[in-house]
């Protein structure tokens, strides 16, 4: 095992014990801030005692989870949060973060949860991991390579502390908590039976609730108070002694949006620390900070005047409420507008930022209207603020339709953060925003796409030092959280104003930077502002969907789930919770001694995705479990999901697409993710059949073939892969005959598949071990596959040697367009960690080389639509592929065209193929 082992907290645990155990703190305003102090000096101890350990910060979403889906009474019971309590967690979150700690809050499933998939992880990887937590349930976890450490109480607890501790081993907590339940978390357990009973029985009969309920006679036995009653309380609860069991099971498999890569040690951010220190009135910890006993002082902004100050009105009256270091205005008559309008009209660039209703742009109406000239001075025209005693507004549609010519200005910049969304609400009003445009967000984007956010607050702090004021902060939080026409112009004007000012000055502040860093600035002025109409057009164009064809799969589907739950049965000899990795484990291993392939952190027999994948390839219940498993997720996920989500004012559905999500220059979309509908399964593609196109239209699709390997021999310069590629062969096929060495013509389907699995394999760093699983070969075998493939295409191992070591060399690696890809673990003395960045530097040129191309492809066709003939729209981006609304009658003329323009994207040394169907619907055009 590694030195340094992950070290994993439990926020949501320490957080609460911190309130409840310590005395309560305020800042001089009235914030609470003595669980945040207590946390934080937790974390501090931690970093200070494993210094070099990858460490991560866990806390529990909002939301139901799994469990509340087992028993609706879960935790119903547990009060609310507490107000003073509710009130520190999102300052607590900014210090974690201003700490340099990766913070983990993910939906669907407990942090316990979180840190249980991580920690098995690790051990997995070959690392220790440390649990850093007060909650007993995480006992559950321990073992020979996971530990627990309490700093509140310096304790910790490997196997032998468990069995001091509670006198039960790890492998036991689960049941020891099942049966005596848990009041906190309304666990019911087996009424009657506490603590002590529950340690009795379970030492008594030397196993947990199997062993108990196979011999319940037995139990009356047993030297423990009321033996002879507790084997009739068992059987009476039987059911509810399993629940409990899988309540208080913590889940080691989550499907997480996150993985060890994301853990790292911390690196504080100290300006950011600076002014979450001054603000919570922490003052040691700001002393420190100023007297320079922490590095980096230099790096800590000037103190800054917290006061505020009062914006002026235009109307000649005081709005309390603005920055003492900016001219604030709040236009409320003509005059005050006209003069402004002058300005704006006279300028080269201005900066807005609308505010609104709704953050959905389909359902945002204008409140207001924030601008900015110059940094430091900033206005706010109310237009729709209609709280009780607020006061005469300018006509909404009259400023708008004034403003209309400098929005549609085409020699006019535009600065805003995150301009797509306005760009979509003034469309709503027929305006189309036109010109160069210049968003912050985009700009952070492309000069770090690996950092985790973008948002005006976050950008704010790390570029400016500055805390801005959030929309909580005005507005409350929750269910009765104001909208923005609902927010006194007191406090709307000076964050609307705020908001324009941080905006500018941000853009100022980045645009030197990216101007100064190789090719990011025409990466952002070529591909990435240029998309912004593009994708805002194709948002509000949506998709039209056959809702009907989805809920009739999903009938079917429910039909198909029960006769696969019938033959699980069948073939088990009996019924069980498919759900249940411990019901399918103990049928599978034990019941139809099926060979243990793989076992959990805590020594059962794994019943993971991955070992019931491989388990089907020989055995009948395992490959009926995980079709059961595909299609339950594919109705929950898609056809019951996707009908809800179709707009009713358009009865189209319009997804959201992000620029600055993923660290490769993807595009990623949300509401449906169109990303990840399955392709692979009959089931799957007919999904796609539900998304159609209007009458007297065709769907058409165009995918780019193979474009990553394509990338990949523009890359290595491979002679093999050129001249394979030039004369238009089969790469498959090709890659086959060069590693089998084999005649082209005589290449069999298998060694095809083979050849493929190589192809895109070595391009997302496929060990010899994971082809060989995937080919279900050796991996022997599989090395000496991998072994001919570099033999006959030795560009390719100079160039993933070569970029290995400029990326260790550069800390970062660049797509064929400049934009770049940071890559933090490349020097990282952790050879895990190092590896899992060298595996990346070598396929994110391709993935991003991809991404660029596609998104001209993008610019160019809408451009090209704008101004032809056609009577067709783009509805769709996925992956490689582009999707098209055209007229029946244009089809056979379009399908040519687009071709070539998307062909004409990118020129490298090999041709781009673009193959492109149409058919009434998506999965026809395939």
């Amino acid at each position: 095992m590694a030195d340094t082992p992950i070290v994993l907290v439990d926020g949501s645990s320490y957080l609460y014990r911190a309130f409840h155990a310590l005395p309560p703190l305020a800042t001089s305003k009235g914030q609470p801030t003595g669980a945040i102090k207590g946390v934080i000096n937790m974390l501090k101890r931690l970093i200070k005692d494993y210094p070099d350990s990858p460490m991560a910060v866990v806390f529990d979403a909002k939301g139901k989870t799994f469990r509340d889906a087992l028993f609706e009474q879960y935790k119903a019971h547990r009060p609310p949060m507490p107000d003073d309590l509710r009130s520190q967690v999102t300052p607590l979150h900014d210090c974690v973060r201003a700490l340099g700690l990766p913070l983990l809050c993910i939906e669907g499933v407990e942090a316990d949860d979180v840190i249980g998939t991580l920690a098995r992880q690790a051990t997995e990887a070959g690392r220790d991991a440390v649990i850093s937590t007060g909650d007993k349930d995480m006992a559950q976890l321990v073992n020979a390579h996971i530990t627990l450490v309490n700093t509140m109480k310096d304790e910790t607890l490997d196997v032998s502390g468990v069995e001091a501790k509670f006198g039960l081993p790890p492998s036991l907590i689960i049941d020891f908590l099942a049966l005596m339940g848990d009041k906190v978390d309304n666990i019911p357990g087996v009424p009657g039976i506490g603590e002590k009973t529950a340690l009795g029985l379970l030492k008594g009969m030397q196993g947990g609730l199997e062993t108990l309920y196979a011999d319940l006679e037995k139990i009356k036995t047993l030297e423990v108070r009321g033996a002879k009653t507790l084997a009739k309380k068992l059987e009476e609860n039987r059911e509810q002694a399993f629940l409990s069991y899988q309540l208080a099971t913590i889940k080691t498999d989550c499907e997480l949006p996150v993985g060890l890569d994301d853990l790292d040690i911390a690196h504080p951010d100290r300006p950011a620390l600076f002014e979450l220190y001054r603000e919570l009135e922490f003052k040691a910890w700001l002393a420190e900070l100023l007297e320079g006993k922490d590095e980096g002082v230099d790096d800590i902004p000037a103190g800054k005047p917290v006061a505020t100050g009062a914006p002026h009105s235009e109307t000649g009256e005081d709005a309390p409420g603005g920055s003492a270091d900016r001219d604030d205005h709040l236009i409320l008559d003509q005059q005050a507008f006209d003069t402004w309008f002058a300005r704006l009209a006279a300028s080269e660039a201005f900066c807005f930022d609308l505010e609104t209703t709704s953050l959905n742009y389909m359902e945002a109406d204008i409140v207001g209207v924030g601008l900015s000239l110059s940094p430091g001075e900033a206005a706010y025209i109310p237009l729709a603020h209609d709280y009780l005693d607020a006061p005469e507004q300018l006509d909404r549609l009259a400023v708008l339709e004034a403003l209309r010519p400098l929005w549609e200005d085409g020699s006019k910049a535009k600065i805003g953060q995150n301009l797509k969304y306005d760009i979509s609400v003034l469309a709503r009003y027929d305006i189309e925003v036109s010109g160069p445009l210049e968003d912050t967000m985009l700009e952070s984007y492309v000069l770090d796409s690996t950092a985790t956010r973008h948002d005006m607050d976050s950008l704010a702090l790390k570029y400016l030092g500055e805390k801005t004021v959030s929309f909580e902060d005005i507005a409350g939080k929750g269910a009765k959280q104001l909208t923005f026409n609902q927010i006194a112009l007191e406090q709307a004007a000076p964050y609307a104003c705020e908001d324009v000012d941080i905006t500018l000055r941000l853009h100022r502040e980045l645009r030197p930077r990216l101007a100064a860093e190789g090719r990011l600035a025409s990466v952002l002025e070529e591909i990435e502002l240029p998309l912004v109409p593009v994708l805002s057009r194709m948002e509000r164009t949506g998709v039209a969907l056959d809702p009907e064809r989805l809920h009739a799969q999903s009938l079917e589907l429910v039909t198909r789930i029960r006769e696969l739950e019938g033959q699980a049965f069948e073939l088990a000899g009996r019924e069980f919770n498919l759900g249940s990795p411990k019901q399918l484990g103990q049928i599978l291993f034990e019941e139809q001694k099926i060979p243990v392939i793989k076992k959990t952190p805590k020594g059962a027999p794994s019943t993971a995705e991955a070992v019931l994948e491989e388990l089907a390839l020989d055995y009948p219940l395992p490959k009926v479990i995980m079709e059961h498993r595909g299609l339950s997720k594919l109705k929950s996920t898609y056809t019951d999901k996707l009908p809800r989500l179709v707009n009713k004012a358009t009865g189209r559905l319009h997804t959201s697409y992000h620029q600055a999500v993923t660290a490769t220059g993807r595009l990623s979309s949300s509401d449906p993710n169109l990303q990840n509908i399955p392709i692979r399964t009959l089931e799957g593609r007919r999904i796609r059949q539900a998304f159609v196109a209007r009458p007297g239209y065709c769907i058409v699709a165009a995918d780019y073939s193979q474009i990553e390997l394509r990338i990949m021999a523009h890359l290595s310069e491979d002679k093999g892969l050129l001249d394979a590629f030039a004369e238009g062969r089969d790469i498959h096929a090709a890659t086959a005959a060069e590693v089998f060495g084999v005649p082209l013509e005589k290449v069999s389907h298998d060694q095809r598949r083979s050849a493929k699995a190589i192809n895109f394999g070595l391009i997302y760093g496929m060990s010899a071990w994971g082809l060989g699983r995937q080919l279900t070969i050796e991996r022997q075998q599989a090395q000496t596959y991998i072994d001919r493939y570099f033999d006959r295409y030795p560009g390719v191992a100079r160039y993933m040697e070569r970029i290995r070591s400029q990326a260790a060399e550069d800390g970062y690696v660049e797509t064929v367009y400049g934009r770049r890809l940071h890559l933090p673990e490349i020097r990282s003395q952790n050879r895990a960690r190092r590896q899992g960045a060298e595996r990346t530097a070598i396929n994110a040129p391709m993935q991003g080389t991809a991404a660029d191309i596609i998104k001209r492809a993008m610019i160019d066709v809408d451009a090209w639509l704008g101004g032809e003939d056609f009577d067709a729209v783009m509805v769709m981006q996925v992956h490689d592929e582009l999707v098209f609304e055209v007229k029946d009658s244009q089809v056979k003329d379009f399908i040519p065209k687009v071709k070539a323009r998307m062909q004409a994207a990118a020129e490298l040394s090999v041709p781009l193929t673009v193959e492109a169907e149409s058919g009434v619907n998506w999965d026809e055009a395939h």
